[in-house]
């Protein structure tokens, strides 16, 4: 019996959020906090989070949370205020999001790449009544009259030297809060590649589901120990690592970023057992020459995401990692969890696929009517699951336009296969059309991400008043000098004569990428129009 199959024994349909008819996981925790508190009482003297020299067990994290919960209390925070964190990786981030959540407040995370007006659109649409930010990134932050909803700030320090919340936290006794399941735990903007980003609702039922599916698709459990290098404002940071670590009362040891060489010996001399990075991560530890040197033999499970696996890629750590499951993930921040999960077994032989529907999860295929379509033929997807959020922060146009039923719509092109495998083909806006032609962007740059010297690359349309668009890759290379010429002979032998790139941007810095860390293929389009005239 695999980890879907026993996950769906205990399942039954319940309404969600009103009217939206979902699987949902019987006897589950209410809310992020219970966790939090069952993994104390659990594991009160396990290891609980890793930063640097500080360690802190299940017990101590829950102690701070308390105290720094009564603190903010203290200071007028109340349920569902909205407190945004501009603070990067760090323990200070953990405590802060339990103790918000134990509140019934709303967590309201900033990326720390984000600039002043993106930090100052997020507080004043979400409202934020507090701010807790780091102080080495007070020349982040916008003016106060561009904070109209703020009522306070609160700089802290972070790292080894720094106490957790020293100055907030309060040993008066905590209130007696009731947080629902259907309460918003976070409000967590969306990358904005479009226009202005629009803020996903996540309630406590979503991430408490989220880290149940997380826990049986990859089995986790106790003992389990997580690097966190992705950033962990992001949605993958807080469902994926944190809220699983306390489900499975694990050890989350805290990267502050990600470098290949750091992640490599913080591996091994904490025995990580799992983790989650980007496709390119593992391509910059497998560029270490001394890689073979490291200890990896506990690491079991490598997922990734938010990018395809190249096959070279796959084969290399398959070789050179033989214990390691590589599990290919396929969501959003509005599904909060991946709603596609590739197991292990598959990630080569079905590489061209994002993995099988997530369990309580629905993947369907939709025509632009709006009409289910057949197994392989190529659609929109929709996704429905009980961890996807209710909709929108405060925009209600956008949540009935991308909420349909339960289901949210992806805006991506893809398919499911009559095996249940799910292929993303492509962003539906992205898609070119040669005269007539279709081409999939996501199948060009797959091919272009074979060449050994290529780090990443982005296709798009370039306008012809010929054949209405034409296809151009901005392609960002590795220390390797290659030409134009090179780049489109290797995709002639691997594409169809109309999908190959016809024109190159070629240089050595990396792609344009929003505070989210996605390409912005808007800025690329603008740029090759602009060279054009």
């Amino acid at each position: 019996m695999t980890a879907w199959d026993q996950f769906a024994l205990d399942l039954r349909y319940e309404a969600l959020f009103g009217d939206r008819v979902v699987l949902c996981r019987v006897g589950r925790p209410e809310n992020l906090d219970v966790m939090l508190r069952d993994a104390a009482r659990r594991a009160p003297m396990g290891e609980a989070l890793v930063c640097g020299n500080i360690r802190l067990t299940w017990k101590a994290l829950d102690d701070l949370v308390a105290e720094t919960a009564a603190g903010l209390t203290v200071i007028g925070i109340r349920k569902a205020d909205r407190v945004a964190l501009l603070l990067g990786n760090s323990i200070e981030f953990v405590i802060a999001l339990y103790a918000i959540a134990r509140l019934g407040a709303i967590v309201v995370p900033l990326s720390t790449r984000e600039q002043a007006p993106g930090i100052a659109y997020i507080l004043n649409h979400s409202g934020a009544a507090l701010l807790i930010y780091e102080q080495g990134l007070a020349s982040r932050l916008p003016a106060e009259t561009e904070m109209q909803a703020v009522r306070s700030r609160i700089a802290i320090e972070t790292g080894e030297e720094a106490a957790p919340f020293r100055d907030i936290r309060s040993s008066a006794p905590q209130p007696s809060v009731e947080v629902c399941e259907e309460d918003v735990f976070a409000i967590l903007y969306t990358s904005g590649t479009t226009g202005k980003p629009k803020g996903a609702t996540v309630a406590h039922v979503n991430v408490v589901h989220a880290a149940l599916i997380y826990e049986h698709t990859m089995a986790l459990g106790e003992g389990e120990r997580s690097i966190v290098a992705v950033p962990m404002t992001h949605i993958t940071g807080i469902s994926g690592m944190v809220a699983v670590m306390a489900r499975c009362a694990g050890t989350l040891i805290i990267m502050r970023d990600f470098n290949a060489q750091d992640f490599l010996a913080l591996a091994e001399v904490e025995r990580m057992t799992h983790t989650v990075l980007v496709p390119a991560m593992y391509n910059l530890c497998l560029a270490r020459a001394d890689l073979k040197a490291y200890d990896l033999s506990a690491w079991r499970i490598g997922s990734y995401g938010g990018a395809p696996m190249s096959a070279s890629t796959i084969e290399a750590l398959a070789q050179l990692l033989p214990n390691l499951g590589l599990m290919n993930l396929y969501g959003s921040t509005e599904t909060v969890v991946p709603q596609a999960i590739m197991p292990p077994r598959y990630a080569l032989e079905r590489r061209q696929y994002v993995g099988l529907a997530a369990p309580g999860g629905e993947v369907i295929v939709m025509d632009g009517a709006g009409r289910q379509l057949q197994p392989g033929q190529p659609g929109e997807i929709w996704m429905r699951n009980a961890t996807v959020v209710r909709g929108y922060w405060n925009d209600p146009e956008a949540t009935a336009e991308n909420f349909v039923g339960g289901f949210w719509r992806s805006g991506d092109l893809g398919l499911v296969d009559e095996n249940g495998f799910i292929r993303v083909l492509d962003r539906i806006k992205d898609m070119i059309n040669r005269g007539g032609y279709k081409i999939y962007t996501a199948e060009v740059e797959a091919a272009l991400a074979e060449h050994p010297a290529v780090l990443e690359s982005a296709v798009v349309a370039r306008p012809c008043p010929v054949l209405g668009e034409r296809v151009h890759a901005f392609v960002a290379l590795r220390a390797t000098k290659i030409d134009s010429a090179e780049l489109a002979n290797f995709c002639k032998a691997r594409l169809a004569d109309y999908k190959c790139p016809e024109s190159f941007t070629i240089g050595s810095e990396a792609l344009p990428r929003n505070a989210n860390g996605k390409l912005m293929k808007r800025e690329l389009r603008a740029t090759l129009l602009a060279n054009s005239n």
